[in-house]
């Protein structure tokens, strides 16, 4: 890493964790993820405690809510005070969802959303636009857990994806999993009980509820889209779950047993990075949390999308210590 005379490059987490509590939608393993990623950032890859903001909706928490508004605050203050150097780190748990897209051509006609606990969603849009924003010489990566994550940086390129898969599993999912997905359906039946307001455009009733505040892809007409290419190739770096067609799993084993809640990649994540020294790629960790998964019968497959030098830069920039 460079370094100017004493300075110490940054290395910045911001980590949410959506369980839902009291709902229909309600997941039980993502506060666990996040708390346990923080536990590993920390020890493992020289994380301060203080540069790691923590958004959940556990009851009685002095954490954040993980609304939209605080999760695009807490992260727009985490790249605007980034530098050349800085290790930046996004890590959501939660559910996500997909809504028609407006674009010709696009593969699966759908964006890629997460769900934040309030439902004012953040699209594949948002993250792109707040990876052009991430200085030259700085990293930013996203690891979603959460269903139809793939492709969640619009326009990112695939290093493991889609065509990385081979024909689909026929193994039975693991019990106990819940999909870590809320469909459009549902989302659209909550904001029109919110609204009060006729219409099938999800964009009307989320400007209606949450105004500047909504996603980009809601407040800026659709040919101007486009205007929000790729800089450059850029430092954005993202670990999806699983495929856009697929969902991710929330399991809920015996409690009694004593055994916790997770996601079921976040969890293949930590597994991977305790059985493997430092120095671990983007690539490999990628390609072995879908080894895990597939031995464990999950029926998702987890995707890398950045350029090819980060495909192959070391997870998290981590370095040896020396």
């Amino acid at each position: 890493m460079n370094m100017e005379g004493q300075k110490k490059n940054k290395r910045v987490a911001v980590l949410v964790g959506c369980n839902y509590p009291n709902t229909s939608n309600e997941l039980h393993g993502c506060i666990n993820d996040v708390l346990a990623m923080k536990d590993t950032l920390e020890k493992r890859f020289g994380f301060d405690p203080s540069n790691i903001e923590l958004l959940t909706d556990a009851p009685h928490s002095s954490n954040k809510l993980p609304t939209g508004a605080n999760i695009k605050e807490a992260l727009a203050n985490m790249v605007d005070g980034a530098e050349a150097g800085d290790v930046l780190y996004f890590h959501y748990s939660g559910h996500g969802t997909r809504i028609p897209s407006k674009k010709h051509g696009h593969p699966f006609r759908h964006e890629e959303a997460i769900v934040p606990c309030d439902f004012n969603l953040i699209t594949d849009l948002d993250l792109r636009q707040l990876v052009n924003r991430v200085p030259k010489g700085a990293s930013l990566t996203i690891l979603s857990d959460s269903c139809h994550s793939g492709g969640l940086i619009d326009k990112e390129k695939e290093q493991i994806g889609p065509s990385s898969s081979t024909e689909k599993d026929s193994t039975s999912k693991p019990s106990c999993s819940t999909p870590k997905a809320i469909p459009f359906e549902s989302i659209m039946q909550q904001l029109s009980w919110l609204t009060k307001v006729n219409t099938t455009d999800i964009g009307t009733h989320l400007l209606e509820l949450f105004g500047s505040e909504a996603s980009l892809r809601f407040r800026i007409p659709a040919p101007d889209l486009d205007l929000l290419e790729p800089l450059r190739p850029d430092e954005g770096i993202l670990l999806s779950g699983c495929q856009a067609d697929e969902t991710s799993a929330d399991m809920n084993p015996n409690v009694a047993c004593g055994q916790k809640a997770y996601g079921a990649f976040s969890n293949a994540v930590e597994m991977v990075l305790r059985e493997n020294s430092p120095l671990l790629s983007n690539r490999d960790l990628v390609i072995r949390a879908r080894k895990k998964l597939e031995t464990q019968g999950f029926q998702q497959h987890p995707c890398l999308y950045c350029s090819d030098e980060n495909a192959n830069a070391s997870f998290l920039c981590e370095m040896f210590n020396t």
